[in-house]
């Protein structure tokens, strides 16, 4: 990965080529031709995809071209051109249907990747598994597991209670997260991330352990107002969002008070690819 000074646009090298990518309705778009051209080795990228994307619409995969966006990109000459882009979904699809020698890697670990997740649908205990892999691979403490475990696990059955009790996926779940964020840390979210200087990271995998700690108390005890106070609708459980929260908050600022230092960190749990890179120099 080459960072630029500019974090919503990056180039990724794949096996020496430069594949451009983008974010866009914040997720990761890629240029459709720098793969082709990566995995196949083609001079003719654009030929290669004009004539794939016929193939794939006779085939009935419509949904494929629907789901390509023309983006902005730096191209050869230095200008900013549009080109097709994919988001990564959409992308593996477009691998899937390459027939190139060196596009079965990647094929055979979707494969592989697919038949995990039908595991863990059969056996849920193996999806926890693998995440305490991924994180200890990653260099994260088995007492830091632990906790963030355990607060997947209540932030799973708070996100449970506000699906019974009629809250809307989305946009309806962030507004009550950022509730019990604010009333708990005194930071939304998105304000949290900015403070610790997070970018596309996920903020709970950079909290230290009392950060870790009272995230738990506020989603717990919001969780246990809602079913006890029985909170209907949107309006109710951000009530019960906004008290959960108040009762974190006033437990980490107790805390700091008798301790004399601060809760909250500008700190990250492990070191982000940018604090690395300054660390590096």
């Amino acid at each position: 990965m080459k960072n630029t000074e500019n974090p919503e646009n990056h180039i990724a090298l794949f096996k020496g080529k430069t594949i451009r990518k983008t974010i866009y309705q914040k997720e990761w778009w890629f240029s459709v031709i720098d793969v082709i051209e990566a995995l196949t080795g083609t001079d003719r990228p654009r030929k290669y995809w004009s004539d794939l994307k016929k193939k794939l619409t006779n085939e009935g995969y419509t949904e494929v071209s629907e789901k390509i966006g023309q983006l902005k990109m730096p191209s050869p000459d230095g200008k900013m051109r549009e080109t097709d882009c994919a988001d990564t979904e959409t992308m593996f699809r477009i691998i899937q249907s390459i027939p190139s020698p060196n596009a079965e890697p990647l094929k055979r670990w979707l494969a592989k990747v697919g038949f995990e997740r039908i595991q863990e649908i059969e056996d849920p205990e193996l999806a926890t598994k693998r995440t305490k892999t991924l994180y200890k691979l990653k260099g994260y403490s088995d007492a830091w597991i632990e906790k963030r475990m355990r607060g997947i696990a209540i932030r799973e059955e708070l996100t449970d209670e506000w699906h019974k009790r009629g809250v809307k996926e989305d946009v309806e779940f962030a507004i009550l997260t950022a509730e019990i964020s604010k009333a708990t840390f005194g930071m939304t979210p998105s304000k949290y991330k900015k403070f610790k200087n997070l970018k596309r990271e996920n903020l709970r995998d950079h909290m230290n352990d009392l950060e870790l700690i009272f995230s738990m108390l506020g989603e717990a005890s919001t969780t246990k107002i809602a079913k006890d106070k029985d909170a209907k609708g949107f309006i109710e459980n951000k009530i019960a969002a906004q008290k959960g929260g108040q009762i974190a908050g006033e437990a980490r600022q107790k805390l700091e008070i008798e301790s004399g230092s601060k809760v909250t960190t500008k700190e990250n749990y492990l070191p982000t690819p940018k604090s690395r890179k300054k660390i590096k120099n």
